[in-house]
């Protein structure tokens, strides 16, 4: 089977821009649900609310793809998972090497979503020699002193960082200059890589802090409305009730109109 260093998805070769990369992957996991419950095909509509975008956004990063799908029948499944895929550079095996076997890192050895999605974890790499020989999900952690001969056996292009933020830099050096090319950031600080070196971020904190500022704006609305609504009460109690047989502002006299303060 083909490994990660020797072929790279055509994504970009073929100007797809990378919003609809990063979109790409959320069409296909809706697809391979469907795919899982037998549903042959599926509207634009459909697999657009599955994914949580709108339906023009979806058929606009298909044409890129050159599946247009078929009027009044909608988009083969099965064939956009193959398509999908292979423009995701998940046709083939993908050797990946975790680095920092703490908690987070322990938890994505023994993720099963890696290999149904075109991804091997090759290697579980530690700077600790009590960790050495451990087995994590099944595979024994190798100490940090092996990582540029396992990068270079394995054929690794794709490397994962679970370490401290203080040895993240150092550890993606090494990884870089060990002819890893992609990288996956668990580490709570920003890397600085050559041209040609792909980083995606993963920082759980700043998530949960994003989260954190929706939930506050959500309160301080429901404060707003509660405050308002009080206002409302308040205004509408100390307003006194109108004379008997007023209207408005005026009151009628024999010869019209007359204002409801005379002048003096």
């Amino acid at each position: 089977m083909a490994t990660g260093r020797t072929h790279r998805p055509a994504t970009r070769s073929r100007g797809i821009p990378e919003a609809t990369v990063a979109r790409l992957p959320l069409y296909l996991r809706a697809l391979t649900a469907l795919s899982e419950r037998s549903v042959p095909t599926v509207s634009s509509e459909e697999l657009a609310a599955a994914a949580g975008v709108n339906s023009a956004k979806l058929r606009k990063d298909f044409s890129y793809l050159g599946s247009y799908g078929t009027r009044g029948v909608g988009y083969d499944v099965e064939y956009l998972v193959y398509q999908i895929s292979r423009e995701l550079g998940l046709t083939q095996d993908w050797p990946v090497v975790i680095v920092g076997i703490g908690n987070l890192g322990a938890a994505l050895a023994g993720y099963g979503g890696f290999a149904s999605r075109g991804f091997r974890v090759a290697a579980l790499i530690d700077a600790d020699p009590a960790m050495t020989g451990k087995p994590v999900a099944g595979i024994p952690v190798q100490h940090s002193d092996e990582l540029e001969k396992i990068i270079e056996e394995d054929g690794v292009s794709i490397g994962v960082i679970a370490t401290p933020a203080g040895v993240a830099q150092q550890v993606c050096d090494r990884l870089v200059a060990a002819g890893v090319t992609s990288i996956l950031n668990f580490a709570p600080t920003v890397l600085s890589v050559p041209d040609g070196v792909d980083v995606r971020k993963v920082d759980l904190s700043i998530e949960l802090q994003i989260l954190a500022f929706h939930e506050q704006r959500k309160a301080g609305e429901e404060s707003n409305a509660d405050t308002d609504a009080a206002d409302a009460d308040t205004a509408t109690a100390a307003t006194p009730p109108a004379p008997r047989g007023a209207t408005g502002g005026s009151r009628k006299g024999p010869d019209g109109d007359v204002p409801a303060v005379m002048p003096a």
